[in-house]
């Protein structure tokens, strides 16, 4: 039997779609509040910089948009073959590429805090 690479696509597929179905509603909620102006103490900018530059901070903001990322990748190639997109190498090398990059992006970001 070959060797394939689906279940680490697939692991980051539903670890991001999990944390996104959790956590994003949340992060809804939160962020409308601040726009209207009933921000908690931590939807300041000092808190919200605060926390993004203390090690469990980086480490969570990297876990979230990282695992969001490649949700969105998979679930991008999948669209993209229902919709009628048939060249499923080139799709994959850009939308996990994209994800990639995108991934460290995020990390050189967080580290400059």
């Amino acid at each position: 039997m070959a060797k394939s690479n689906k279940p680490i696509f697939w692991s980051l597929f539903a670890a991001g779609g999990t944390l996104a179905a959790f956590l994003a509603p949340v992060l809804a909620v939160l962020f409308l509040m601040a726009a209207l102006g009933h921000a908690p103490a931590l939807l300041t900018y000092a808190g919200l910089h605060a926390f993004a530059a203390g090690w469990f901070g980086k480490l969570f903001l990297q876990a979230v948009i990282t695992l969001f990322l490649w949700h969105a990748a998979h679930r991008l190639r999948v669209t993209m073959h229902d919709v009628g997109l048939r060249q499923d190498g080139l799709v994959s090398i850009v939308v996990y590429l994209t994800a990639a990059i995108g991934t460290v992006v995020t990390l050189l970001a967080l580290l400059r805090i």
